[in-house]
């Protein structure tokens, strides 16, 4: 997966959002849940992870991302990118500044080692199982978690 390299190397933080619905208005940040800060060596890891899904097809389901990440600078004030999962229809939604139109839409392997591996991360960094009413899981996350 491609992501916005010179964005990449700038990124000092980065938000994990549990998605609780898709965004009213095109180019909105997607509203959810911020689960997870990581920064430093955990940050780099991630993106890394990410730049490291590995294609697929589209598969539909209409998009309904359970996930996504904001990369900031270090200003911290608006996000450079976000980055909206579907582990479902195999689709990835980037929007933001940093983002050409040619990575607006991504596919990736949801079933694939990388892919299991950012889902295990963004699963131990949501809230406790007693939370999950709050926040609901996505289709397909807990089957692409097996």
């Amino acid at each position: 997966m491609q992501l916005p390299a010179e964005a990449v190397t700038t990124t000092a933080l980065i938000e994990v959002v549990r998605i609780s619905a898709l965004p009213t208005r095109r180019d909105d940040p997607y509203p959810g849940t911020v689960v997870a800060h990581w920064a430093g060596d955990e940050a780099a890891d991630a993106l890394a992870l990410i730049e490291s899904l590995p294609g697929s097809e589209q598969h539909r389901c209409g998009f309904s991302p359970g996930w996504s990440v904001r990369a900031y600078d270090n200003f911290l004030d608006l996000a450079l990118f976000e980055a909206a999962f579907c582990f479902t229809c195999h689709e990835v939604r980037l929007q933001g500044p940093a983002v050409l139109p040619d990575l607006a839409t991504q596919f990736f392997n949801p079933g694939a080692l990388p892919a299991q591996s950012l889902l295990s991360l963004f699963c131990k960094a949501g809230p406790e199982p007693t939370d999950w009413k709050s926040v609901t899981p996505r289709p397909g996350d807990m089957e692409a978690a097996n």
